[in-house]
């Protein structure tokens, strides 16, 4: 992929961490111009309260090959999101591929707790970091993206189409967020297509972020010692995965085949040949779906 994307423009809104970072990182590995966007930086902690920052990925956007900046945003505020394409906008006079990778929940939700008795505040405000945040930064970024044509939208969720269609996914308020984006890049697809751009909705598989690797205690470097407790971590993935599933996306020139799809990691790895940085090839869901109906814990290697 090195210099698929010179001379393109990238914005990944919520690329502080997890699959934010490893998308930017590999856009940038591609040659792409990438904005990194999100409320950590190195002077302010949101209230997630941890160490990356959105600085840190635009560095390491840089490092990769591409060209890394970092802008302060929090994308519930319309304001600061018009400014943001705004400066996109007088700097680069294009933009090419739009990531919505906006989240913010993990500690809004309940496993497993129904609506009634979910506190309201959490499960509303997760439902606006989610949802509303994507809807802000479309409306203010698409019409500088469709002044060209041949531009992408990915929104970024958990889970396919398929999968999501008929499984309860943790929480009602977690359930309803994922589901609602992956209906958003359905609906921007009918939008966009017609107007030259594609829109797809796009879920990574069980990934190694910052706060997955902490909850197992574990380093990328030794991540496989997490087996031991669960072993069904063998179907995981780093971040860069799916980072280079969006590259891949990017530099198609047929993308628009995809237009208003649900697709995952695993699929678009099948697809372009591209592998994770180990040189492995999950298919986390491809596992989880066969593992549905399997007598006994399925064995994680041959979906490697």
């Amino acid at each position: 992929m090195n210099g698929a994307l010179e001379g393109r423009v990238a914005l990944v809104a919520g690329g502080t961490r997890g699959a934010g970072r490893g998308i930017a990182v590999e856009l940038g590995a591609a040659g792409a111009t990438v904005y990194v966007t999100g409320r950590s930086t190195r002077l302010r902690r949101s209230e997630y309260d941890r160490p990356e920052t959105i600085e840190d990925t635009a560095d390491l956007v840089t490092a990769a090959g591409g060209r890394g900046v970092a802008v302060p945003t929090d994308h519930l505020v319309p304001e600061q999101v018009a400014a943001l394409v705004a400066r996109i906008e007088a700097e680069q006079g294009q933009l090419d591929v739009l990531v919505n990778d906006i989240w913010g929940g993990e500690k809004l939700f309940g496993w497993d707790v129904p609506v009634w008795e979910h506190d309201l505040d959490d499960g509303l405000r997760l439902l606006r970091l989610a949802v509303e945040t994507h809807a802000i930064t479309n409306h203010h970024a698409l019409p500088l993206l469709l002044k060209h044509p041949g531009g992408l939208v990915v929104e970024m969720t958990d889970g396919t189409e398929e999968y999501n269609r008929g499984t309860y996914r943790n929480s009602f308020f977690y359930d309803l967020a994922k589901s609602s984006v992956l209906r958003m890049a359905f609906s921007l697809g009918h939008e966009l297509g017609s107007r030259g751009a594609t829109a797809v909705a796009l879920t990574p598989g069980w990934m190694r972020s910052e706060m997955m690797l902490e909850h197992f205690g574990v380093a990328e470097g030794n991540w496989r010692d997490a087996l031991a407790a669960e072993p069904a971590f063998g179907i995981s993935e780093s971040p860069f995965y799916v980072g280079r599933a969006v590259a891949a996306l990017a530099a198609d020139p047929e993308v628009a085949r995809w237009n208003g799809t649900s697709l995952s990691s695993g699929q678009l790895a099948r697809e372009y040949g591209f592998t994770d940085r180990d040189g492995s090839r999950p298919d986390c869901w491809r596992y989880l779906v066969d593992a549905q109906g399997a007598d006994g814990p399925l064995d994680p290697a041959p979906y490697r």
